[in-house]
């Protein structure tokens, strides 16, 4: 049976990675001065307890909470032009919950998140999605006052230019995989890789499409075209932990 990593990703998440990722943003979103304080996000004085079922779950949630990060202002300003916030119902301690969730329900064009059954419910995210889904129609036509408003003709375009160009940067660089040894040896790496159709070329120079190469320097870490991301994440070797993206 075939295991897949991404395709959770394009459907919605599973709770734990909703609640693990708003942890994070609550320690990490920007705090504002008094005088502009329009959202407030309740007391991030106690580090949150972070539970990770396994290295996927933990990368999800950390992309998901910085993604969040990167979009703080716009998400903010959807959620008061909508005036899905503020809502009484909801506490400020779950503020970090609807930004991040809010995020995510963007991502997926405001479509409906695809429930796994064999996850545990989490009571305050199922609260969260059925609020937000609920105001979808009022949060998509925010979203579109606000690229009208700013000129943006995607979400990237509300990002400060040396972002933006920084992640372009980040996007264009070579993976970088690093071998479990522990798990597997570098050959029967190469045959697995073989065995999907992909090819060792000598350095990153010669890297192109279903290619890789031997880091230089270190003899436990490989390096594939940065194409290839969502097609590595979907292989048994990254599922079993086998193989690890940097």
């Amino acid at each position: 049976e075939k295991r897949t990593m991404t395709l959770i990703e394009k459907n919605g998440y599973h709770d734990s990675v909703y609640i693990n990722a708003a942890k994070i943003f609550q320690g990490i979103h920007t705090k504002k001065h008094k005088d502009r304080i329009l959202v407030r996000y309740g007391d991030d004085s106690v580090s949150p307890m972070l539970t990770f079922k396994d290295q996927y779950f933990q990368r999800v949630s950390y992309e998901l909470a910085f993604s969040a990060l990167k979009y703080q202002d716009l998400l903010e300003e959807i959620l008061l032009d909508s005036c899905v916030y503020p809502c009484h119902s909801i506490p400020d301690e779950l503020t970090s919950l609807l930004v991040v969730m809010l995020y995510d329900l963007q991502e997926r064009k405001f479509q409906a998140r695809e429930i796994f059954d064999e996850e545990e419910p989490v009571a305050e995210v199922r609260k969260i999605e059925h609020y937000l889904y609920s105001f979808r129609t009022k949060l998509a036509a925010a979203l579109a006052r606000c690229r009208i408003k700013h000129g943006a003709l995607s979400l990237e375009y509300f990002l400060p230019e040396t972002i933006r160009k920084q992640a372009q940067r980040a996007s264009a660089l070579p993976l970088c995989v690093w071998i479990n040894t522990f798990k597997i040896s570098l050959q029967d790496v190469f045959g697995d890789l073989k065995k999907k159709g992909f090819t060792r070329v000598e350095s990153v120079s010669d890297l192109d499409r279903y290619t890789y190469c031997m880091d230089q320097h270190c003899n436990d870490v490989l390096v594939f075209p940065s194409s290839l991301k969502e097609e590595l994440l979907n292989l048994d070797l990254f599922a079993d932990c086998k193989l690890l993206l940097q």
